[in-house]
């Protein structure tokens, strides 16, 4: 257990340990005569002169040392603060799966030109992505301009419509339904155009390549939202209620972007024993990319807190401690403190000390002085 420590005491615990030192042969023979010849001057310390440099005048005045000055001993007052919690994760940003669209045919065919033929290209929804001949296709068309033709001259509208719903459901755009109407004529040659606007993350085809109905052609990424899955530890999942806004920041980007809550995943990774916390995010500037590696702060709405640096409070035998100003000059009390973390400076009082109560803002001074009197040392 911590004693309470009176400051004038600490030089004589000092001299008696090195005394022991001593006289249990641990110290060397210059540190033996040192000793014998400063024994009376660590009894009766002298008086320690400190050069102060006014920068109004510039004069020198020599003043006696402190305790404080001694002993660097820093008090503070417990008080209350509008604070928030905060907290750190990381994790990675991902496309959206909503964003994601395979193109692929309902048909067999082959690509007569390609007009995507690079991989990760940007494209525009409609955009033209290849020409290409397919036999089911261009007898659809052939049927439905027969069907423009004998309903011209015997009215069969039930015809008509069942020719052009089968071009639709082949996906053929209403541009060339409208155009075969128009011109009489049936093209041999259908275009595929793009479903969304984004970006080319897989490209199946090139130029000549024959495909089936199971093949995909091209997979198109829309990035304009995107999600950050982060990575949490089984006892932050608790303050997850509390965290309302998110800020995240991708290294080597400067812009920090505001996130919301969308998903926490329903299952944990047994490897790591962390969930997964999905995010989703605007990113009209495109600067998002995923597979980047990205921080995200989060906190909970600013509340009074009772606050104290981590300075102040040291743990010992799994219980926290901080130092309290007695009534009597130089001596301070342990107490028991329960905290919490509220930030990488500062801890939320819990237990153990009220607003305005005086305690010892670097606790590990204090607990290097309690080893000194336990003899941790020697």
């Amino acid at each position: 257990m911590f004693r309470i420590i009176p400051l004038f005491l600490l030089p004589f615990i000092l001299l008696s340990q090195d005394e022991m030192k001593c006289n249990t042969g641990k110290c060397s023979g210059s540190d033996k005569s040192s000793m014998n010849k400063e024994n009376i001057s660590l009894v009766k310390p002298p008086e320690t002169k400190v050069t102060v440099t006014h920068p109004q005048n510039q004069k020198t005045d020599e003043t006696k040392a402190t305790v404080k000055q001694l002993f660097n001993v820093i008090t503070i007052k417990v008080e209350k603060r509008s604070s928030a919690f905060e907290q750190v994760n990381y994790g990675y940003i991902v496309a959206q799966d909503s964003r994601m669209v395979d193109v692929l045919t309902k048909y067999d065919g082959f690509v007569e030109d390609l007009y995507a033929d690079t991989l990760y290209k940007r494209v525009t929804k409609g955009e033209a992505l290849a020409k290409i001949y397919s036999p089911e296709v261009y007898q659809a068309k052939q049927d439905y301009l027969n069907s423009l033709k004998f309903n011209a001259k015997t009215s069969m509208p039930a015809m008509l419509k069942s020719a052009k719903t089968k071009l639709r459901l082949l996906d053929v755009s209403e541009e060339e339904i409208d155009l075969i109407r128009k011109e009489q004529k049936a093209d041999a040659y259908t275009t595929i155009h793009a479903p969304i606007s984004g970006w080319i993350f897989e490209k199946n085809v090139n130029q000549g390549t024959s495909f089936t109905t199971k093949k995909r052609l091209f997979l198109i990424i829309n990035l304009d939202k995107v999600w950050m899955e982060v990575k949490l530890f089984q006892n932050e999942l608790k303050k997850l209620v509390s965290l309302e806004h998110f800020r995240v920041q991708a290294k080597g980007i400067e812009t920090n972007y505001l996130a919301e809550k969308s998903l926490l995943y329903p299952m944990l990774d047994p490897n790591e024993a962390t969930a997964t916390l999905r995010l989703s995010l605007d990113n009209d500037d495109q600067a998002l990319k995923p597979g980047m590696y990205a921080t995200v702060r989060a906190s909970a709405p600013q509340e009074n807190r009772l606050v104290i640096p981590r300075t102040a409070a040291m743990r010992k035998n799994g219980i926290w401690y901080a130092f309290l100003a007695t009534e009597f000059k130089g001596e301070y009390e342990p107490l028991q403190i329960k905290v919490q973390p509220l930030d990488n400076k500062n801890f939320v009082v819990l237990s153990g000390l009220n607003e305005n109560d005086i305690i010892v803002n670097n606790a590990l001074f204090m607990m290097d002085a309690d080893a000194q009197i336990n003899g941790l040392y020697l």
